[in-house]
């Protein structure tokens, strides 16, 4: 269907020793030569403001690999061995992962009474065989499979189509969750209890409280790892729809526009753009129109 260019990464090989790391502490030159590795390898800016919490996130990679210093583990983390073993887990612990099912639900309306109609009313522009959603920055899935339950019922109620949400992150962690689409009884009360029923299968051990994605849902989603400042998509099919809710808030202003016009070249016009509530295009050259608060048009 698509393919992503990826960098590989391998397996953590801890070091020998184990170092209490409690009382170590990161220095101003360690913070500058990281935030700048972060933003120029994920894009993500991390001001001095934020040295407290990078220090605390990267406090159990020190323990993990039994490190003694944040100076020892910068050595390793550039060092060949820990660009190839150590990044993507530096990855997993840096980035924020906060979401949930249906989160923002007028994103999700505006989804099934409004764009979805007007792309079945044109037969899918750009000539697909089946409507096409990116969830970008998927985190650990609920906002691809909250998606994949509504196109289900829209097509149920409205217009029999196929569909395909493609469903990526920069987190290899996060997206290994969301491929298993395993989660916690309470993680699906945002969602409508007949939808429940119908799309969630609740664990023969009820001691555990876990629910999964029933089967053929989860076959509707593909999780890829990919990162915006390195990777691109290389999709065989128009695409018609973008989330990417929540992403770019963590870029400077010249980082999201290069990104929104990078994901952009795989929509076909008249594709919708959803991005977060505290997100905005203002001021920034993409070819998108404002049709909703926070939902967009490719021109």
């Amino acid at each position: 269907m698509f393919a992503i260019n990826e960098r590989s990464s391998g397996i953590v090989v801890p070091f020998p020793y184990n170092q209490d790391i409690h009382d170590t502490w990161m220095s101003d030159r360690v913070f500058h030569r990281l935030s700048k590795f972060i933003h120029s390898k994920l894009g993500i800016k991390v001001p001095p403001v934020k040295k407290t919490m990078l220090e605390a996130r990267l406090r159990k990679r020190l323990r993990h690999l039994g490190i003694r210093s944040y100076d020892e583990y910068c050595d390793y983390l550039f060092s060949p061995e820990g660009l190839q073993d150590e990044l993507h887990h530096m990855i997993d612990v840096v980035t924020t992962h906060k979401t949930d099912f249906f989160r923002e639900p007028v994103h999700f309306d505006y989804l099934a009474q409004k764009a979805l109609p007007a792309l079945l009313s044109k037969d899918f522009p750009g000539g697909g065989k089946r409507l096409v959603v990116w969830s970008a920055g998927c985190s650990t899935g609920e906002e691809p499979y909250s998606i994949a339950v509504v196109l289900s019922e829209v097509s149920r109620k409205l217009k029999r189509f196929q569909f395909l949400v493609l469903a990526t992150d920069v987190s290899r962690q996060v997206i290994e969750t969301g491929r298993t689409g395993i989660y916690e009884e309470e993680k699906i009360e945002p969602v409508p209890l007949p939808l429940r029923k119908k799309y969630f299968l609740k664990s023969r051990d009820r001691s555990k409280r876990l629910v999964r994605v029933v089967p053929g849902l989860r076959a509707k989603v593909i999780f890829r790892q990919l990162n915006f400042m390195e990777d691109y998509l290389d999709l065989r099919e128009p695409l018609h729809i973008i989330f990417c809710r929540n992403v770019i808030i963590y870029f400077d202003r010249k980082t999201q526009e290069m990104i929104i016009n990078k994901i952009l070249r795989p929509l076909t016009r008249g594709g919708y753009v959803f991005l977060g509530h505290s997100e905005t295009i203002h001021g920034l050259d993409v070819p998108l129109v404002p049709v909703a608060p926070t939902i967009y048009q490719k021109i």
